[in-house]
């Protein structure tokens, strides 16, 4: 547990910079410049999510059971799931009307992913693990929206261009084949545990 724990404050705080760390970040930029700065970002990163796969992986050998959810959680994650994954794509495709009206859906994606996983899991490691990004998620957004505000007040905000049916169909699509690889293959192979046969169970 306590190094799922390391994990999650390594590679969650790093990524927090912009949430709480704006001056710090400020400081390490102009110490290490824009290529250290993204090296040790990347170092960071990396070794957190090795410390927090590792980790959650040895946590679930011996489990401590906190809740036991509801039936028909399961079904309810892997329809969030799919929500989750489709703003994950927008937010990586131009011009699409979902990314345009959400203006962060990769933060808000990884919110509903998170929240999707706390419904399904009643365990104290998958509490940490969602949880833990659940509230760096919330934080996140919470931080872009002021940055918006901000930028708005200031007059300094560029004209959004317009969206595309084409580009926000695209997103949708993309976002269902990757859910859908997702919970067909890519879930078994990281965690071992078959979505569509959990939710039969």
């Amino acid at each position: 547990m306590e190094m799922l724990i390391a994990g999650l404050v390594i590679f969650l705080g790093i990524h927090a910079l912009r949430v709480w760390g704006e001056g710090l970040r400020g400081a390490l930029l102009l110490r290490l410049g824009s290529m250290g700065f993204k090296g040790v970002y990347s170092i960071a990163s990396l070794a957190g999510f090795y410390l927090l796969i590792v980790g959650y992986g040895q946590a679930r050998l011996e489990p401590v059971q906190l809740w036991t959810p509801p039936p028909g959680m399961g079904h309810a994650t892997v329809a969030l799931m799919w929500v989750s994954m489709v703003m994950l794509a927008s937010a990586e495709i131009p011009r699409n009307a979902i990314k345009a009206r959400l203006r962060h859906p990769m933060v808000l994606g990884v919110k509903v992913w998170a929240l999707s996983h706390i419904l399904a899991n009643g365990t104290l490691h998958d509490l940490l693990l969602f949880g833990g990004f659940l509230v760096w998620a919330v934080l996140s957004f919470r931080a872009a929206r002021q940055r918006d505000r901000a930028a708005l007040e200031a007059g300094d905000v560029a004209e959004s261009p317009p969206t595309s049916a084409a580009a926000t169909a695209g997103a949708v699509l993309i976002g269902t084949a990757a859910w859908a690889a997702f919970i067909m293959v890519v879930h078994v192979w990281l965690i071992g545990v078959a979505p569509i046969a959990a939710m039969a169970a």
